[in-house]
């Protein structure tokens, strides 16, 4: 089959080259002359704009696969792509936008004669190597089509048809919110042996014998081991973390359909915690602590 895949950054260009290798013809579109360049090197076609990708598909229907940021960038790709396909042609969005704007889309774009998909997509930039793990919405026949590529896409195993608009990015949504509080869960563990009686423990080891027939083993797990490898203690890396919209709509999930997740809510407050300076809630514990019992409050360190 053929595909054209819009955004060949570090997912995008990594897809394009695994479906190379599987056989299938990739156009990727991208306004950076590197990653045009990289598809002449893996031997798929690198264009610069929609028309000419759109231009480029010689197979009906024709599939375009959008691999771009959540939000209005992903509007305007898709708004721009559709315009330019015929009836019967299908549009994947595989980024991570949010599920009830997808249902949007997918509305939207059915009503202009067009088909969409929504595909959840895990697998990072291991994906090329290891493959990736797909949650597919939209029609199921529309799925079918497209199913051979999708499986040269996914890990053995790692390819699931969901259910109707908007299910494969919801699925994808409520992954991430595990994500977040599984990642919180490991960062607590090991900053709980840094502050232990033992701090000269190897944190890198640990994770290794973890990964041997510890209940707590995951891939998650292994990559903590590869950060510690390379740096042991975490000195080259700032305690600032950043959050993705889908950890954030899935705790307005939670609130909207009345479902308790207080860790992964938690985990997503300790990210936004992260970013103070100094945290004006903590001082105001200290006073509090220090007006009802007399504790004493720790002065200020000079910057």
């Amino acid at each position: 089959m053929e595909i054209g895949i819009v955004g060949l950054g570090r997912m995008g260009g990594n897809m394009a080259e695994r479906l190379t290798l599987a056989g299938h013809r990739v156009v990727g579109c991208d306004p950076s002359q590197a990653a045009r360049d990289r598809m002449t090197r893996i031997g798929a076609t690198g264009v610069s704009t929609y028309a000419e990708l759109i231009g480029a598909l010689e197979q009906s229907p024709r599939v375009v696969w959008v691999m771009v940021p959540a939000g209005q960038i992903t509007e305007n790709a898709l708004t721009e792509i559709t315009s330019l396909l015929s009836e019967g042609d299908i549009v994947i969005d595989g980024g991570n936008s949010k599920y009830t704007d997808t249902i949007r889309h997918h509305d939207t774009i059915q009503a202009l004669g067009k088909r969409f998909l929504d595909v959840g997509t895990s697998g990072g930039i291991w994906g090329l190597k290891e493959g990736y793990c797909l949650m597919v919405g939209g029609e199921k026949e529309t799925y079918e089509v497209v199913e051979p590529l999708l499986s040269a896409l996914a890990q053995e195993g790692g390819l699931l048809y969901v259910g109707a608009a908007g299910a494969g990015h919801y699925v994808k949504m409520v992954h991430n919110g595990i994500e977040y509080a599984l990642m919180q869960s490991y960062a607590e563990g090991f900053e709980i042996m840094r502050g232990s009686p033992y701090p000269d423990l190897d944190l890198s080891a640990i994770c290794d014998l973890w990964m041997h027939g510890s209940v707590v083993r995951s891939w998650l797990l292994e990559l903590a081991g590869n950060a510690f490898q390379a740096d042991p203690y975490l000195d080259l890396i700032d305690d600032y973390v950043e959050d993705s919209g889908e950890g954030r709509w899935t705790v307005e999930s939670t609130i909207e359909y009345g479902v308790p997740a207080p860790i992964i809510a938690l985990s997503l407050y300790l990210r936004f915690r992260s970013r103070q300076q100094e945290s004006f809630s903590a001082k105001v514990l200290a006073a509090l602590r220090k007006e009802f019992g007399g504790h004493a409050t720790h002065p200020k360190k000079d910057e």
